[in-house]
């Protein structure tokens, strides 16, 4: 089946006041599959806001596609494509009532009012506003605001839906609560979503792919699982998460040494050669080192950081005081500052990159 958003070959240069010039975008290619959440995850000035401009022409290519539904966009106007925009600031018309801020696109298209009035309260009981549509934005919350700007994006039924960062100004407990909301709009809706963030929260929570970015490149695609649990680099698995990157020297057998001489225990399979080894803090268990199981990493506790329901740890490790962070449940009986301890883990966990970088 063919992608509902197709991205071939994308680049986009800025010049700099320098005289210099910038490739914010390097090539991309992306599909999008109808009825898919797809995240663009990454730092600042990675390209994911050039790219998302792209998709709904407020970006010019120079060089490269935007096809949507097999179309191609290079010459359509932004007005004129099947996308519409979610922005950071919500861009809602102060003088105007909720319910005809969502139903604007109609209004100017010459949809008949009793038409607009239907089709707004639809969507306004679609994302939880109903009652509220004679109210003004300044009479609404943040997170009701966010709604409204959603809705009126929606209402005239575009194939792809963009946002951009459109969460960031929330705070995190709102924002963790409309996290769950768009995912579930956007099951209910059945439209694709194109989702900015660089919160890898926000990625993780929402998204049936994310496409971390760097440098204007797609350093990897994935679901949030294989992105979290299998990085193909270090930049990934640095961004995605705390994690801990130890180098090695893998014998294609099992057994990965580092130059401390640290040996892990790797059910992957992997070419022998040099690697970095990724363990996740949750996937390490902290005992006294006088029970250290075997394979065990011996250290000792330099930080306990108490965060409610977890606790964090920094540890030395003995040999070549390598540091490891652990992330253990708060079970009321925990490790101090000094006391030395073993960092046990199961070789299924641990991911081999290949190579140096």
């Amino acid at each position: 089946m063919q992608p509902i958003l197709e991205i071939r070959d994308a680049v986009r240069v800025f010049k700099t006041p320098e005289g210099g010039a910038v490739r914010a975008l390097d090539g991309v290619n992306l599909d999008v599959d109808a009825n898919e959440f797809v995240t663009l995850l990454g730092p600042s000035g990675c390209g994911k806001t050039t790219l998302l401009r792209a998709i709904a022409g407020f970006e010019d290519l120079d060089d490269g596609q935007v096809r949507v539904d097999g179309a191609d966009l290079r010459r359509v106007p932004a007005f004129r494509r099947p996308v519409n925009t979610v922005f950071q600031s919500y861009a809602l018309f102060s003088h105007m009532s909720v319910a005809r801020n969502v139903a604007y696109a109609l209004e100017v298209a010459g949809v008949g009012k009793d038409e607009r009035t239907r089709r707004a309260g639809e969507l306004l009981e679609l994302v939880g506003l109903e009652g509220m549509e004679t109210r003004k934005p300044s009479q609404l919350s943040g997170g009701q605001k966010q709604r409204v700007a959603l809705a009126r994006a929606l209402i005239s039924q575009p194939k792809i839906l963009l946002l951009d960062e459109p969460l960031s100004a929330l705070d995190r407990q709102l924002r963790q609560q409309m996290q769950v909301e768009l995912k579930n709009l956007q099951d209910e809706v059945g439209v694709s979503f194109v989702f900015v963030t660089h919160d890898q929260e926000e990625a993780l929570t929402m998204s049936d792919r994310i496409v971390v970015m760097c440098d204007g490149r797609i350093e990897q695609t994935g679901t949030p699982r294989e992105i979290y649990r299998k990085p193909k680099s270090r930049f990934v698995a640095n961004f995605i998460g705390e994690t801990n990157m130890i180098k090695v020297t893998f014998d294609g057998k099992g057994t990965a040494t580092s130059v401390e001489g640290i040996i892990l225990k790797v059910s992957e399979a992997a070419p022998a050669g040099r690697a970095t080894a990724v363990l996740r803090p949750s996937d390490l268990t902290l005992s006294d080192s006088k029970n250290a199981p075997a394979h065990a990493i011996l250290g000792k506790v330099r930080q306990e950081i108490y965060l409610g329901a977890e606790l964090h740890y920094l540890i030395e490790a003995d040999a070549g005081g390598e540091y490891w962070r652990v992330t253990a449940k708060d079970e009321g009986v925990g490790f101090h500052t000094g006391q030395s301890v073993a960092l046990s883990y199961d070789p299924d966990v641990i991911h081999l990159i290949e190579g140096d970088a």
